[in-house]
């Protein structure tokens, strides 16, 4: 039994007063004269037992009258909680794409919006969070309108993340008492990462939509496989989910034109290629069909978008290396080189990369051009000489880092270590390469350079870095490249390193870019100060992150735009380029967590089959059972025993 005020108890020795009534009131006998004894059978007859006996009953009936009424004033109930606690139910709401149902289960997001409507009590409060938003401390009223208007999101967030949320939440409120609800899909992206509830503190009830189907075809994944002087190939790439399907109907569309269409078997739980040739145009519009009902809608469509080929600017200072000009093709680069003696400073400031190749020192006035390019947000790739001036190095690199080169190293080490993680090399190998035949330098510089090694020699010092600084992308080779000093010019490692160190300079427009995701767009272009671009098309139109820089502009989008399809570049009303945004193929993975399993191994998570089993049984713990009108009853009863007492107990 709890009460809702129990100060009232305070008011106990209020019974002191009945108490001392009965022992003060104690009442004396009479002496009666009388003659005869006739005039005895006219008197009632009263022993001292008997009304001992009666003052013991009133005062029994006038304390129990006492503590009823003390009792109800206090309003004693039973519960599992606490009647001055409110109770808060903290309700998480997977909207990812992944809940975007079809078939006979139907839309699972809706349902499970539903269900919450139907059986949430009126009197909690709520909060609700989804994978974009949060409402804190609602109504019931307020809730089912969330519910009724929830919209998907294309956003990614791990459950982990939801988790911390909301116990970061649960901090901020002492009077409340919590119900931590999870309702997903609890879908698996990565199968072999840990599992994300083995450092939950608070008690979380997890319920989980399930669908029956576990059939589902998709489009992975488009990129751009060989282009001659008319064509462009394309690679499609199909990904199937469950039983073989044959005869999968596929469509290529520049914009609203069909360009081509075919059909495709696809084996069970397999990846299938798919090519199409398209012409070599300005701008195309690309548009993937699959038509095929299955599970997931949303990933049978896929966008990308060709522009017009933007060169990145490459200028290399110093010595002359046959291996560039081989590898900053003219298809892709704007590659120049000259001398120490023959700099032309006004290039210096319209380049994406310089490479300042194999000088013995850097004057001061290459030193300060150089810095305000690297200000400006261009990349450098510096690669010293054997003979390399280390003081001439240094003051140079006292401009934007901390660390300094120590001294030349005269002795043979293997390049051994390759960081696959590094954004460099992203996409390069399809798998962790161990077994290649290992480069080797003859000498070395050795540095306290910070940053992230990108290739490191067998002693686990760096033999390409990312020099840390707080302006642009710094590259820096500890070793000359010339055939004395190193075989790596002769290495195939080479073509994807200084490759994509020049073509990371400028981030050239992607076929396609991933909804609610950082990306970032480099544009070949110089705005005017106060000039701000646009992204937009004909449903949604928003202003991102820019940056003008002397060579180029950079856009950065993130939690915008939120629907997949085409978007233009605008400035003003001219269109400097069109992108493509999809929903991420990780939405159509069926691969999804036993909550079950999780239940049985983490003793703060309580796994419900279903929405209505889960409310009702808050409910009902939360259900209040007030005691007051029986107290009063008795009470009452006490009351009127007392006035029996007084009226019929004869002594």
């Amino acid at each position: 039994m709890q009460f809702k005020y129990p100060e009232i108890f305070y008011f106990l020795f209020i019974l002191i007063i009945p108490i001392l009534v009965h022992l003060f009131q104690l009442q004396k006998f009479k002496k009666i004269a009388f003659t005869n004894v006739q005039f005895l059978q006219k008197i009632s007859l009263e022993t001292r037992k008997s009304s001992r006996l009666k003052k013991l009953l009133i005062l029994t009936a006038r304390l129990l009258g006492f503590i009823a009424i003390l009792f109800t004033f206090s309003q004693p109930y039973f519960s599992n909680k606490k009647a001055t606690e409110e109770n808060h139910n903290f309700i998480y709401l997977d909207n990812s794409m992944s809940l975007n149902t079809t078939g006979k289960d139907g839309n699972k997001l809706r349902l499970a919006a539903q269900e919450i409507i139907k059986y949430s009590s009126e009197k909690d409060r709520y909060s609700l969070l989804t994978n974009d938003d949060i409402s804190r401390n609602i109504s019931k009223k307020d809730l089912d309108n969330l519910l009724k208007n929830v919209k998907f999101s294309a956003k990614e967030s791990s459950i982990f993340e939801k988790t911390l949320t909301i116990e970061s939440q649960n901090k901020l409120k002492s009077n409340s008492l919590y119900k931590n609800i999870l309702i997903s899909d609890f879908q698996n992206i990565e199968k072999n990462k840990n599992k994300e509830f083995t450092n939950v503190n608070n008690l979380f009830s997890l319920v989980k939509l399930t669908n029956r189907q576990k059939n589902n075809i998709s489009i992975d994944s488009v990129f751009i496989n060989t282009t001659t002087t008319n064509e462009i190939s394309i690679s499609v790439i199909v990904k199937n989910q469950g039983d073989a399907k044959i005869n999968i109907p596929i469509a290529l569309y520049n914009n609203k034109r069909l360009i081509n269409k075919r059909s495709f078997p696809i084996e069970e739980n397999n990846v299938k290629e798919i090519k199409f040739s398209i012409p070599k145009t300005t701008t195309f519009k690309g548009k993937i069909q699959l038509t095929y009902n299955d599970i997931l809608a949303f990933d049978n469509t896929f966008y990308f978008a060709i522009n017009s080929r933007i060169k990145t600017n490459v200028l290399t200072l110093g010595k002359t290396a046959s291996s560039f000009a081989k590898i900053f093709i003219k298809e892709d680069f704007s590659y120049q080189h000259s001398s120490l003696q023959n700099v032309n400073y006004n290039l210096i400031p319209k380049q994406q990369l310089i490479i300042l190749n194999q000088l013995e020192n850097i004057p001061n006035v290459l030193q300060n051009s150089i810095l305000e390019f690297i200000k400006n947000g261009g990349h450098l790739l510096i690669i010293p000489d054997q003979k390399t001036s280390i003081e001439s190095y240094n003051l140079f690199f006292r401009k934007f880092s901390s660390g300094k080169i120590n001294r030349l190293k005269k002795d043979s080490l293997k390049i051994t270590t390759i960081n696959f993680q590094h954004q460099l090399f992203a996409g390069v190998f399809s798998k962790k390469v161990t077994n290649f035949q290992y480069p080797s330098v003859a000498n070395s510089f050795v540095t306290n350079l910070k940053g992230d090694k990108i290739i490191s020699f067998e002693n686990k010092s760096a033999f390409l870095q990312e020099i840390e600084n707080p302006f642009s992308k710094i590259y820096w080779f500890s070793s000359p490249l010339d055939n004395q000093s190193t075989n790596f010019s002769n290495s195939p490692l080479i073509v994807p390193t200084l490759y994509n160190i020049a073509q990371q300079s400028l981030e050239i427009s992607k076929p396609y870019y991933i909804l609610q995701k950082e990306n970032k767009i480099d544009l070949n272009e110089k705005i005017e100060k106060d000039e701000v671009l646009k992204i937009s098309n004909s449903n949604e139109s928003f202003i991102p992150l820019q940056q003008s820089f002397a060579s180029k502009v950079t856009l950065t989008t993130n939690e915008n735009p939120k629907t997949a399809g085409f978007y233009s570049i605008l400035s003003q009303k001219d269109t400097l380029e069109t992108i493509a945004y999809n929903i991420s193929s990780n939405e159509s993975v069926l691969s999804f967590d036993d909550i079950n399993i999780l239940a049985k191994t983490n003793k703060n998570i309580q796994a419900y089959d279903s929405i209505e089993q889960l409310f009702q049984e808050i409910n009902e713990k939360n259900e209040v059972q007030w005691l007051w009108k029986l107290f009063l009853a008795i009470a009452i009863v006490s009351l009127l025993l007392e006035i029996l007492i007084l009226k019929f107990f004869r002594t």
